[in-house]
């Protein structure tokens, strides 16, 4: 017996160490409550006065959240302008959720440039951009924004983008596209591709139950998506059943990426404004915040999936020193 449990010890001992928990780059499995004024595993940027965690939440009782804000005088753009809270070391495959309330601005300022963004970033030499998004723009709370970039292993000016548009409310999908940087100097200014009528395994599902009544700022709402190395599950909780609605279920590939990013990356949440991108239904929505605006994390979940993870530390383990 004594002979059975160091063999067992043994083996989970080895499990452990080759998993990505054991490498002090990646985050181990973690949920952010934002309970305290500090948020444990994210860190923010730019002026601590866009941040309040720990607080009481505008919109439900008993409940304490993070408050992301923006302000009229803040520089359009992610990269500068908003608020924007990102995990201090790498994550990579999982499943990736959060419980989110946008602000309601549709009587306010119809016409707002405001983004909410959910995703991951990073670009990393040898295994090229690995950003998964969710995104929403408030002039129409109701809809969807889902996709990824990626790009060629060295070069960032090389990218791809897959993406779909979804009409919670109604479960339209209104697109399901892809831009490639081989059709223009700007991959922002390429002309999209539409996938392959027959094409399952980028399509699917090709319709989505409606929410009647889905407004991203009316309420909380748990979005999330599952990253696997050759496939992205985009989903959301109804807000009466629980159940996983699946927006895409995407598995697979273009003339030139996958669309499935493989390298590690960061975990981020963002709230900003833009001065060039409208949303779908509503034309020139692109004013500034005439206002201060407040976006609500209840919380911020992470769950690696830690065999494969560790597989692919394994199977990369010549390469990973490009990897911080």
């Amino acid at each position: 017996m004594k002979k059975h449990l160091l063999i067992l010890f043994a083996a989970v001992a080895v499990a452990v160490a080759c998993s990505q928990n054991a490498d002090n780059r990646f985050m181990p499995a973690f949920t952010e409550d934002f309970s305290t004024p500090q948020p444990q595993f994210f860190f923010t940027k730019r002026s601590p006065l866009r941040y309040y965690s720990g607080v009481h939440s505008l919109s439900e009782e008993n409940t304490d959240v993070m408050l992301l804000a923006i302000t009229p005088s803040d520089p359009w753009g992610p990269a500068n302008g908003g608020a924007e809270i990102e995990t201090p070391r790498l994550t990579h495959f999982g499943t990736y959720s959060a419980r989110l309330k946008m602000p309601d601005l549709t009587e306010v300022q119809p016409k707002a440039g405001v983004v909410t963004g959910f995703f991951t970033y990073l670009f990393v030499p040898g295994f090229g951009l690995a950003e998964i998004d969710f995104e929403w723009l408030m002039a129409d709370p109701r809809l969807i924004y889902i996709g990824t970039w990626t790009s060629e292993p060295d070069d960032l000016d090389k990218l791809q983008r897959i993406g779909r548009i979804v009409n919670v409310e109604t479960g339209e999908v209104l697109k399901t596209n892809y831009y490639s940087y081989r059709d223009a100097a700007l991959v922002y200014e390429a002309p999209s591709h539409e996938f392959e009528p027959t094409d399952d395994a980028a399509l699917e599902p090709r319709t989505i139950p409606a929410i009647p009544g889905y407004d991203a700022s009316s309420r909380f709402h748990i979005y999330g998506f599952d990253w696997y190395p050759d496939r992205l599950r985009w989903w959301m909780e109804h807000p009466e059943t629980g159940e996983k609605v699946v927006l895409w279920d995407y598995r697979g590939s273009t003339q030139d990426f996958s669309g499935i990013p493989q390298g590690p990356t960061k975990y981020l949440l963002n709230f900003w404004h833009t001065n060039n991108w409208s949303v779908e239904t509503v034309p020139n929505s692109t004013e500034a915040p005439k206002y201060q605006y407040m976006l609500e994390a209840d919380w911020i979940k992470y769950e690696p999936f830690d065999e494969i993870n560790a597989k692919w530390l394994e199977e990369n383990s010549k390469n990973t020193n490009t990897i911080y």
